[in-house]
């Protein structure tokens, strides 16, 4: 299959090329970006006509938990760990796998729809995740949930390894997911951590996410700060940090030590009153930010235009400066900086030749965007995921003109509601 993409006003976010180019012509070829050029003329098998459109890579979610649609505006007024106790844990209790594969399939329409190509999930059930997530097209980075305390918890790695094996899918990744500290004894995390480097793999980690977890983890681990464990016993592996919002200026110049990227989930955060990361510190520090949005248990969306406009705002807020962040360091994090996160920046994170083709449109033609002073920032504060018009995902246009071909919306959504309401009995 040959695309050819035509006059788009392209953001590519590739080092190597301006920031903002106008009248640019894109090829695709099977699943890759061949050619970036003006006036391309080659014979191919669909043209697409992105006259005053704005092209740009794909958004990639660093962290969310995708099965969790379902659980959409049930933690209004739950502090965190009071809310997975009495209101998640139960409910998850009675999942059965088909209902995974149907809240799995809610998430993945609502990715699409938002311009949403790559999601770093973390669930359990994953067979009928990854299920979902092949027949919609999204690239999806998975695992198997790992927590333990007991040997007989080693069944969940090997649970992952059989995942590994069994999917060989160029859409499909893995890492190797522990929930969190808090949630597994030392000697499993070890194990953990063990099979990660073994296997080569990134660890995906919550990680101080609040208060009550930063003193689980100091009390259970017996250290002064959460970061001492992962600088002694993580100083080997690629490790994506989901929240990170309790941590001090002293942890963040640690924690820059390690091979370590963070995944800002800022909306989640702001939802559970746990408060707000030190992104600035983070990124003077030389840390690698990302952005994530969590479940929507806690997240209420997927749309990466929220988070992007969260992110931007809560920052020059805190710290009382409107300079920080400008918009075009927000958009990194949506996109290259969520691909080295995943160890995926080789392959997707910027339109350049040679890479997948992950890839939207954006119609910016709009009473909410219009005039035009600064594409970047009409990008991060005003455009809504439902602006995206196209969704390429390795070269396969997944959606056009803002419509699924073959995806029944309707049903999935009656599907979903009759599992919430089963489930909440």
């Amino acid at each position: 299959m040959r695309v050819l993409i035509k006059n788009c006003n392209l953001i590519s976010m590739s080092e190597n090329r301006k920031k903002y180019e106008e009248n640019i012509d894109l090829l695709i070829e099977d699943k890759q970006i061949t050619r970036i050029d003006k006036g391309i003329e080659e014979k191919v098998d669909k043209v697409i006509d992105a006259t005053g459109k704005i092209i740009m890579p794909g958004l990639i979610n660093t962290h969310s938990h995708i099965s969790m649609s379902i659980f959409r505006e049930t933690v209004d007024g739950y502090k965190t760990q009071d809310w997975l106790k009495e209101k998640i844990w139960p409910m998850e209790d009675k999942l059965q796998e088909e209902d995974i594969y149907w809240a799995t399939l809610l998430s993945c329409i609502e990715m699409i729809k938002t311009g949403t190509t790559t999601i770093n999930d973390m669930y359990f059930m994953t067979d009928k995740i990854i299920e979902a997530a092949l027949e919609t097209g999204i690239r999806l980075q998975t695992t198997r949930t790992l927590m333990g305390y007991e040997e007989k918890d080693d069944q969940r790695l090997k649970e992952l390894e059989e995942l590994i094996e069994k999917y060989n899918q160029d859409t499909i990744s893995f890492n190797v997911g522990i929930h969190g500290l808090y949630t597994s004894n030392e000697q499993y995390v070890k194990k953990c951590i063990e099979f990660a480097e073994n296997k080569n793999l990134p660890i995906h980690m919550h990680f101080c996410e609040n208060e009550q977890e930063r003193e689980d983890i100091k009390r259970d681990y017996n250290v002064k700060t959460p970061v001492e464990v992962i600088l002694r016993d993580f100083k080997c592996t690629h490790n994506i940090l989901a929240h990170s919002v309790k941590l001090d200026e002293q942890d963040i110049k640690v924690l820059s030590k390690t091979n370590s990227y963070i995944s800002h989930c800022p909306v989640s955060n702001l939802k559970l009153g746990c408060g707000i990361a030190k992104i600035k510190e983070m990124l003077e520090n030389g840390l690698c930010v990302s952005l994530g949005t969590d479940g929507q248990g806690s997240g209420s969306n997927l749309d990466m235009f929220e988070t992007m406009k969260f992110t931007a705002l809560l920052q020059k807020g805190v710290n009382e400066n409107p300079e920080l962040l400008p918009a075009y360091e927000i958009l990194k994090m949506a996109t290259i900086n969520g691909a080295k996160a995943l160890k995926l920046d080789k392959e997707i994170g910027s339109i350049e030749i040679g890479k997948k083709a992950d890839i939207i449109m954006i119609n910016v033609n709009n009473i909410l965007t219009q005039p035009i002073n600064n594409v970047f920032a009409e990008i991060v504060y005003n455009v809504k995921g439902t602006d995206v018009e196209m969704t390429m995902i390795n070269g396969k246009i997944i959606m056009k003109n803002k419509e699924l071909e073959g995806i029944k919306e309707t049903q999935i959504c009656e599907k979903c509601n009759q599992i919430i309401q089963r489930i909440s009995k």
